[in-house]
């Protein structure tokens, strides 16, 4: 019976040692051994790469002739129908514009009305613009306002998120950082140091290894993500040990385990 007493006080100072996480491994943007230091206040100077239109983007390509500017003007669309086209996506994770927009297909063209086939593939949105313009031109004599648009950022949020899913924001560009908040943040337990963001390009997919609790990611390249990213969190090791995610779930499990040790006594007793 000692040496059982023994074995359970063993077990619960391992917990307490390795069951709560050190706040080296959960709090973001430190300055890493190693690297120069980015100081609080520092100027951080960074090149956005603009993003160019792949295979099945989703673009909202709105287009007024001057007759169309004069009676609606500058609005062609309500309103009203643009926030409930912003709730449906934010309840479904689906793009806004999916129903009404124009779609990317594998050689890059989207289909125009009476226009037919043009090419925005590795197009910048200001790049497509100028093409649908001109390509309207040849049906259109008078004044043309053509605007390009996505249907926000879309991203996907997967593993130790606090509410993973896929989610589109509807701005036109966002930090790493307001991709995670947009997820409820991550969760305790999470390897942040380790983070795989999954990154769409032109010619295929890569792989790449982020570590948030570096400061130098607010210069690196991927600081702000793309549309169609994907990023996946895997669970520290203490996840293994099956402690809590703090110290109170952790005690809680220790409790737990003293109660049961303490019944198991009585019968045997």
């Amino acid at each position: 019976m000692r040496n059982l007493s023994k074995g359970f006080i063993a077990s619960l100072a391992f917990l307490l040692v390795f069951g709560c996480i050190p706040n080296e491994k959960i709090i973001y943007l430190q300055n890493q051994e190693g690297n120069t230091p980015i100081e609080d206040g520092e100027l951080i100077t960074y090149e956005i790469p603009e993003y160019k239109l792949q295979y099945n983007d989703i673009i909202d390509v709105n287009i007024q002739t001057i007759e169309d500017l004069m009676e609606f003007g500058f609005n062609s669309k309500p309103a009203q129908m643009s926030a409930q086209m912003g709730n449906v996506s934010a309840q479904s994770g689906g793009d806004v514009y999916y129903m009404t927009g124009f779609s990317v297909d594998q050689k890059g063209n989207i289909r125009l009305p009476i226009v037919g086939d043009v090419n925005v593939k590795e197009k910048t949105l200001e790049e497509a613009r100028v093409t649908i313009e001109e390509s309207l031109r040849k049906y259109v004599t008078s004044e043309l306002y053509v605007k390009v648009k996505l249907g926000g950022v879309r991203y996907s949020a997967l593993g130790e998120f606090r509410r993973p899913g896929k989610y589109v924001v509807l701005q036109d560009r966002m930090t790493i950082f307001e991709a995670i908040a947009n997820a409820g943040d991550l969760t305790t337990v999470a390897k942040r140091d380790e983070v795989l963001l999954i990154r769409q390009y032109p010619e295929g997919t890569r792989l790449h290894r982020i570590d948030l609790l570096d400061r130098q990611i607010v210069a690196s390249s991927f600081y702000f993500i793309q549309p169609n990213d994907q990023l996946y969190v895997e669970p520290l090791k203490v996840r293994e040990t099956g402690t809590g995610e703090n110290t109170a779930q952790t005690l809680a499990l220790i409790f737990a385990g003293i109660s049961s040790l303490a019944l198991i006594l009585n019968l045997l007793k």
